[in-house]
């Protein structure tokens, strides 16, 4: 496959601004990779595709405050600063991407808040764009997160052309988000209301959770148009005991696995073993999935619409055959889906 390949004409009018009012009240398009049919309903639809006993498997990510805004020593130059991952805790080292990056050096400090009471100082240069800061601080490491994290705002994507106002602190969260780490929400698991979830319990659906810090790498422009020169960057993951042996039984019982997201296709996918098993796994995969593959463990996904060109695109075609989606896809634009982390869902089935 070609990066070419996955090019089409999205007006910027579709990518969604907000969320929609109520979490569970988006737009879902059902795919039917059997037959090619295309339904349009809404979200809360979805319990009507699956019986008791099937299984979500869901993300549990916990999206930070990774944006943040500075002033630079001397000049007092406005600098945005996303955190990417801390590096350290004991030194308060973090690994950051810096706007504007040219006004940055090594050596130089940077000043968070109205009374400067967080001082940041650059003391690497990985990238053209990134940094690592040391964030000079005397307490506890609890308290300088805890301080730090009051200057952060929401981490809305580019796409998303508005500053994040204090709703999107809630709205940009799953509702069962446990494990801090992701700097961007898993877009599809924002649909679940309690509500829904409530239903699905009562429906005799199950549930498990795995964490996979949805990092920026997820969105970052590929470079190359032969995919497989193309290398993922690593994200991390953990997959337990208990999500392992509910998962595998569903395998063994041979019901519906839903992976919601593309976060959580790609983690079952790095931790399939031998008879099309999971195994528990702390670490970081890198997987870069697109056409054509073979998914060994979910059977159905979660998904929204995605981007021109992007790897959640690609994992997406390759889950849902590359024709099919792309063709749902021309639907979806005729028919105003709205797209992006904030806009509607795809049931794949």
């Amino acid at each position: 496959m070609k990066l070419s390949q996955f090019k089409f004409n999205l007006p910027e009018k579709l990518i969604a601004q907000y969320p929609a009012d109520r979490r569970d009240e988006s737009r879902l398009m059902v795919v039917d990779r059997k037959t090619g049919e295309l339904q349009h309903l809404v979200f809360k639809d979805i319990l009507g595709f699956f019986e008791e006993h099937d299984l979500f498997v869901f993300n549990d990510t916990k999206v930070f405050p990774a944006r943040l805004f500075g002033n630079k020593e001397k000049t007092g130059a406005q600098i945005e600063v996303f955190l990417l991952r801390e590096l350290n805790r004991d030194n308060h080292l973090w690994d950051v991407l810096v706007e504007p990056a040219r006004k940055i050096r090594i050596g130089n400090k940077l000043y968070f808040g109205d009374d400067d009471s967080i001082v940041a100082e650059v003391i690497d240069n990985t990238t053209s764009r990134g940094r690592t800061l040391r964030f000079l601080y005397d307490g506890d490491h609890e308290a300088f997160k805890r301080n730090l994290y009051t200057f952060g705002e929401t981490p809305l994507p580019r796409n998303i052309t508005r500053r994040a106002e204090p709703e999107d602190a809630e709205r940009f969260q799953t509702i069962f988000a446990k494990n801090e780490g992701a700097v961007s929400a898993p877009g599809a698991g924002l649909h679940f209301s309690r509500e829904l979830m409530k239903r699905m319990e009562i429906k005799g659906l199950n549930m498990a959770f795995v964490t996979s810090h949805m990092s920026l790498g997820n969105f970052r422009e590929i470079d190359v148009e032969d995919l497989t020169k193309h290398k993922m960057d690593s994200e991390q993951m953990a997959v337990n005991e208990e999500a392992t042996t509910i998962v595998n039984k569903a395998k063994n019982n041979g019901r519906k696995i839903c992976g919601v997201g593309v976060t959580v296709m790609r983690a079952l996918e790095s931790v399939v073993g031998t008879e099309n098993k999971i195994k528990p796994f702390s670490g970081w995969t890198n997987k870069f999935i697109f056409p054509p593959y073979e998914f060994k463990v979910a059977n159905a996904m979660v998904t929204n619409f995605h981007l021109p060109y992007s790897t959640l695109l690609m994992l997406t075609a390759a889950f849902g055959s590359y024709n099919l989606i792309m063709n749902a896809y021309d639907v979806a634009i005729k028919e105003k889906y709205r797209f992006g982390v904030y806009g509607d869902a795809m049931l794949i089935l």
